[in-house]
């Protein structure tokens, strides 16, 4: 198969389907929490058009709901996203010359983990075309689940509504427990910024902060803990 035929819109489609499939079910879970906190249809679904970020939209829609303000959602939003400013410039060293500042800008939106994991693993340049369909599936696969999550949502029982709920939950356990059984030092980082939240939310003196700069401070807290515990030296980073 040349470089060519690599970079079509078919190929990235085609890489695209795994990750659209898994979106589909993540945003599911996100339509389901969204209803069960009265945020409406339309809203719902609009915000999972116009962002692509899991971790972002779930603990935006939770400021939202706290009826938290324009502040805390931005910094909220540009702490927990900043890695795709970092992940974006990454990725910049592989875009071939059909990539212009439009292109650029456009390509961008769609910057996830697993899109920039799967660009990034390409052993040839990546043009437009292959990008722009390595996009579509999981863009459509993420508002779709949203939009199913959030009609289901509406029209089940509160009782299944809270449970399904609790998939939320789940998946973040599936996240973290993994790589932290392999790398004891993220168990450590996870647990001192869970145990600042408790602190944050069951002691009386602390009860003045929101929620929106509760997930801001024990974001930064425990990012500080552990890169002044855990600093990955030059010959660390070399062997990964």
């Amino acid at each position: 198969m040349t470089e060519v035929t690599k970079n079509t819109y078919r190929a990235g489609l085609i890489d695209g389907v795994p990750i659209g499939l898994g979106y589909l079910s993540v945003s599911f879970t996100f339509g389901i929490m969204a209803s069960s906190l009265g945020i409406p249809f339309g809203y719902t679904l609009l915000i999972s058009m116009t962002n692509l970020t899991s971790a972002g939209q779930l603990a935006g829609i939770g400021v939202i709901a706290a009826n938290g303000s324009y502040a805390e959602i931005a910094l909220t939003q540009l702490i927990i996203n900043l890695r795709y400013a970092l992940m974006s410039l990454s990725l910049s060293q592989k875009l071939d010359k059909s990539f212009n500042i439009f292109h650029r800008l456009a390509v961008s939106f769609g910057i996830t983990d697993e899109i920039f994991a799967v660009a990034a693993a390409k052993e040839h340049d990546v043009g437009t075309k292959y990008m722009y369909g390595l996009i579509t599936i999981p863009y459509i696969g993420w508002s779709a689940g949203t939009a199913l999550g959030a009609l289901a949502g509406s029209i089940l029982p509160e009782l299944i509504r809270n449970a399904l709920g609790i998939a939320l939950y789940g998946m973040f356990i599936a996240i973290v427990v993994p790589p932290a059984r392999k790398t004891p030092r993220l168990l450590v980082v996870v647990g001192a910024a869970a145990g600042l939240s408790c602190m944050i939310r069951y002691i009386p003196i602390l009860s003045f902060i929101s929620d929106g700069f509760s997930i801001i401070i024990c974001t930064l807290a425990a990012a500080l803990l552990g890169a002044l515990l855990f600093p990955i030296d030059e010959g660390e980073k070399n062997a990964e």
